[in-house]
């Protein structure tokens, strides 16, 4: 049958436009966001822009709920460098957001047939939330002056104890794995980019102003810039530089496809670099003592003392050589095996000076009252007048000798155990070094650690918890069926696209 319609008196696109109704949505539309403009400036300006693409991610994340956990290690990498172009907004609250919307995105997709919790049920889990009633129970601590100082290091409980829930459930299957080591290198290799472009052609107008309101002190040592990435300072960046050098560089060793092999050998190399740019001294714990972890692993008496002679060349050329002492970032990281260096000293008065006056307080003196930081909100105080500079010096000040056993307890559990696992319990030797890798980074980072507060901080802090919970789930990875666990059609779609970008990347 013959259409009968007149195509000149059918309406086009341009003629539903003069609909009064969707004038008014137009209009509705135009005011709220000049609204928005004129209230909230040019963060009011990006939200507009970045509406479209926040509608899709939400659509996806509800269908695909794993996005969730891959999002949020994305941001760990950018939240805390976003605040020297943006000022005003504090970008920690998106942390929250995208964790707890995980959550509800996974209630809601498995809304018909119910959430399997029983993944979670482990003693990581059940140490997270020790971890997290602690940090909670800061607020009724006697010594705490200052509800907004809480609120900042409420990051320090609440993130470990929202991530590692999520890990377990959604990293269960080696592909899962492979897609995280992925996106971890890949973000890694931009920050060491990052990184050289400042060192190549200097801080732009927003990290220069950052610099300008006093931190080129630590920054700008003898004229030369220590390269701070797009992370909070050149501490946390030489530190997760060194974390992922290892992890890239031992999961190499595991790689069969050579593209796959040449691009974690890379991204190794590229962290390394980004690490002795950074000019963080004590970030140097982290390969070696990540590596020489790695070497008692093998178990092979070979790789064992390979291993440990090139620990001692390294070790001979910073303590004992000058070569390459004309070089500033080189230099500087010598000092680190100088036991008298001045810095070293300084640290060690201020721990003496913080001792007396903690002997009298097991339970600290509040969370977000340590250190420098909390100037801003008691700038009078005792504790805010001590530099910490420590990561351990740091949670004993805030959460007292209580709040500092448990957190060296929660670390070293997970390390004993996931290293036992790992020499005597796992089959797949593939995994058994990637897990290798992860235990030998972390043990990194517990002994950096000391030297500077790089665990608390993001992105590292957020690598850490993930970490644990895989450690801790290696049973699992292990197991002959894995993916069990909250898969359903949709996650095995994403899990699908995940892995055919890791495979794109490594045939790059």
């Amino acid at each position: 049958m013959l259409n009968q319609n007149n195509p000149f008196e059918t309406g086009s696109g341009s003629d539903r436009i003069t609909n009064i109704r969707n004038i008014g949505l137009i209009l509705t539309v135009i005011i709220i966001s000049a609204w928005l403009i004129s209230k909230m400036g040019i963060v009011g300006a990006v939200a507009l822009l970045l509406l479209p693409v926040v509608s899709v991610f939400f659509f996806l994340l509800f269908r695909y709920p794993i996005l969730g956990l891959y999002s949020a290690l994305i941001y760990s990498f950018f939240v805390l460098g976003i605040g020297k172009y943006i000022s005003g907004v504090q970008f920690g609250i998106f942390m929250d957001g995208i964790l707890i919307l995980t959550y509800i995105a996974l209630i809601f997709n498995k809304f018909e047939e119910r959430v399997n919790w029983s993944p979670v049920i482990r003693d990581i889990t059940l140490l997270s939330t020790l971890w997290f009633a602690y940090i909670l129970l800061q607020l009724v601590n006697p010594e705490a002056k200052s509800m907004a100082a809480w609120t900042t290091g409420r990051g320090f409980g609440l993130y470990i104890f929202l991530i590692i829930p999520l890990t377990l459930l959604f990293i269960d299957s080696n592909k899962k794995l492979d897609t995280l080591l992925i996106i971890w290198a890949t973000l890694s290799l931009l920050a060491t980019i990052k990184g050289i472009i400042q060192i190549r052609f200097g801080a732009d107008q927003w990290e220069q102003a950052w610099l300008n309101e006093g931190n080129f002190k630590t920054h700008v040592l003898y004229g030369k810039l220590r390269a701070f990435s797009f992370m909070s300072d050149a501490g946390q960046f030489g530190a997760n530089q060194g974390y992922s050098a290892v992890m890239a560089l031992i999961v190499a060793s595991a790689q069969k496809n050579i593209r796959r092999k040449i691009f974690f050998i890379v991204v190794g190399a590229f962290a390394l670099y980004g690490l002795v740019i950074s000019g963080t001294r004590g970030a140097l714990a982290v390969p070696v003592v990540g590596f020489a972890t790695f070497f008692v692993m093998r178990k092979n008496k070979w790789i064992m003392f390979s291993g440990f002679i090139a620990l001692v060349v390294v070790f001979v050329f910073f303590k004992y050589t000058s070569i390459g002492q004309g070089n500033a970032n080189i230099r500087r990281m010598r000092t680190a095996f100088d036991p008298n260096d001045a810095s070293l000293q300084v640290r060690l008065a201020n721990q003496r000076i913080l001792k007396s006056y903690m002997a009298s307080r097991p339970f600290g003196g509040g969370l977000g009252h340590g250190g420098v930081k909390a100037q801003r909100f008691l700038p009078n105080a005792f504790l805010s007048q001590v530099p910490t500079d420590s990561g351990y010096v740091l949670v004993w000040v805030e959460l007292g000798v209580v709040g500092l056993a448990l957190h060296l307890f929660m670390l070293f559990y997970v390390l004993i155990k996931g290293s036992f696992r790992i020499m005597f319990r796992i089959r797949d030797p593939d995994l058994k070094i990637k897990m290798a890798a992860l235990a030998s980074g972390m043990a990194g980072i517990v002994v950096a650690n000391y030297g500077n507060s790089v665990f608390s901080q993001m992105p590292t802090f957020m690598l850490m918890s993930i970490t644990m919970a895989l450690l801790m789930n290696s049973d699992v990875l292990d197991s002959a069926e894995p993916g069990l666990n909250v898969l359903n059609k949709g996650e095995e779609k994403i899990e699908l696209i995940g892995t055919e970008a890791a495979k794109a990347i490594s045939e790059y």
